[in-house]
């Protein structure tokens, strides 16, 4: 079947195939919100395409706002007309959106496929279920990347090296958003891991957070997207900066560039979907079918080869090899590697979907001064 995909005059990129009808009682259409970038590119490889393959008449549309998946679901709820169809979003997005009754609760063994094996879905993803509404895709990390030329004979290899612009100078790149950035200042200015999120939860600690990134304000250049970082990097405009490891991963194989990772206190995180609540049938339908398909075991494992983030379903693992277009072995390039994830930081979910709004606040007047 011939796929043919359309850029429409908003950005919205359209996936559709032939001619012929949808299923009568399902849409024939999808608004899909997910990051842009390597990570959607990997998606549309791995099952968008095939299932519009496989599917007559239906189209796919990509939006690329998942960063600000809460808001605008927010705003769409209040005006009543919610536009989405299924929302890429980080776990903790997907904890709020939830408790706020702005994304449908799911019975993750009705709604998604068992392993081949027959193990359930639930089973399947195990702990990775995070929330009564969440569909894990994917496990990746925010990490740093490094210009190799521009980091003399010693190469970091702890991730405090980012505050210490005496040995590596130059600009470097943080997300202009609060969490990991207030969790890697407190690190580096000396509170045990185990006790960040306690020493966070206080004025005092957000302060002291808040202090320990002034040091290298006038030194960082503030990202929204994921494909900032590695641009900046590939032009040489940062010495180092964080951002998704597959973005990493992207801009040092397939880009060939002068970049390397720097794994220490990589922050793991998930990544999957959300179904907007209160859609239409003909919507919901599409949607619930396309995601059973999504998220199979062998998609998920097929996502591995595009880009290199962990597929959520432990039946998925074993069916990751090579990178389907380079030819190398996948798996020394995830985040779970045991040589990558000898020194890692475990992302408090729940502490975010608590205190975000409030953190995010203080970060948001912080940077305005």
């Amino acid at each position: 079947m011939k796929l043919t995909t359309t850029l429409l005059a908003t950005g919205a990129l359209v996936l559709s195939a032939g001619a012929s009808f949808a299923d009568g009682h399902m849409a024939g259409d999808m608004t899909l919100v997910s990051w842009g970038g390597a990570y959607q590119k990997s998606q549309q490889r791995a099952y968008v395409e095939p299932y519009i393959a496989a599917n007559s008449g239906v189209s796919a549309i990509w939006d690329e706002s998942s960063a600000e998946a809460v808001a605008k679901l927010r705003a769409m709820n209040e005006a009543g007309n919610v536009t989405w169809d299924l929302v890429d979003v980080v776990a903790a997005d997907a904890i709020r959106l939830c408790d706020e009754g702005l994304a449908m609760e799911i019975d993750a063994d009705e709604v998604l496929a068992a392993a081949p094996d027959g193990t359930s879905a639930s089973d399947d993803f195990g702990d990775l279920l995070v929330s009564d509404c969440f569909i894990p895709q994917i496990v990746y990390s925010t990490t740093f990347g490094y210009r190799t030329d521009l980091v003399g004979d010693t190469p970091p290899t702890d991730v405090c090296a980012v505050f210490d612009t005496a040995t590596y100078p130059g600009k470097r790149s943080l997300e202009k958003r609060a969490i990991n950035n207030m969790e890697w200042a407190l690190i580096c200015d000396g509170v045990a891991k185990d006790d960040v999120y306690d020493v966070l939860e206080t004025e005092e600690g957000q302060a002291q957070a808040l202090a320990k990134l002034d040091t290298i304000k006038d030194d960082v250049i503030w990202w929204s997207a994921g494909a900032d970082t590695p641009q900046l990097l590939a032009d040489g405009e940062i010495v180092m900066g964080s951002t998704y490891n597959g973005r990493l991963f992207s801009v040092i194989e397939e880009q060939d560039q002068p970049v390397a990772m720097l794994w220490d206190a990589q922050i793991f995180d998930l990544d999957g979907w959300i179904i907007p609540a209160g859609l239409p049938d003909d919507r919901l339908a599409r949607v619930k079918d396309f995601v059973k398909f999504a998220t199979d075991t062998q998609r998920l494992a097929d996502q591995a080869k595009y880009i290199s983030y962990g597929p959520a379903r432990a039946s998925s693992a074993p069916l990751v090899g090579k990178h389907a277009d380079l030819g190398i072995d996948m798996a020394p390039h995830m985040p779970t590697d045991p040589e990558n994830a000898k020194n890692t930081f475990l992302y408090n979910y729940e502490f975010w979907a608590d205190y975000r709004d409030d953190i995010e606040a203080k970060f948001q007047a912080w940077l305005a001064q």
